[in-house]
């Protein structure tokens, strides 16, 4: 997306009054510059984005694996217990296989940690 969509994006944004002229002008320079402004540890997330990033950190673990390390992966990335993760799968499993066939693709598609 170009930095002419997203300026669009943020004054469509604080027209709207989801951001302050504040945000705006934070994101603004976050955009265009690549700093934040404003005190260190007050960076603020915009309303738009998208949590895309979270899944492209996705790996499979090496350390907590039972058959080929995605429960331990997506249990890293989203902070719940790996046995959390594979009882889900398990059910999902008993409901047409559909947990089988995720783990697969998974396991197929998502790549080992370094």
């Amino acid at each position: 997306m170009s930095d002419s969509t997203e300026l669009e994006k943020l004054a469509e944004l604080q027209q709207r009054g989801v951001l302050t002229a504040e945000e705006f002008a934070r994101a603004k320079e976050r955009l265009l510059g690549g700093a934040a402004a404003g005190p260190a540890g007050s960076q603020h997330r915009p309303a738009y984005s998208s949590s895309a990033g979270g899944i492209n950190e996705l790996r499979r673990s090496r350390d907590d694996r039972w058959i080929g390390g995605v429960c331990g992966g997506i249990a890293k990335l989203t902070g719940i217990e790996s046995w959390l993760c594979r009882l889900l799968l398990t059910v999902l499993a008993l409901f047409a296989g559909s947990g089988v066939l995720v783990y697969i693709l998974l396991w197929i598609f998502v790549p080992e940690e370094d």
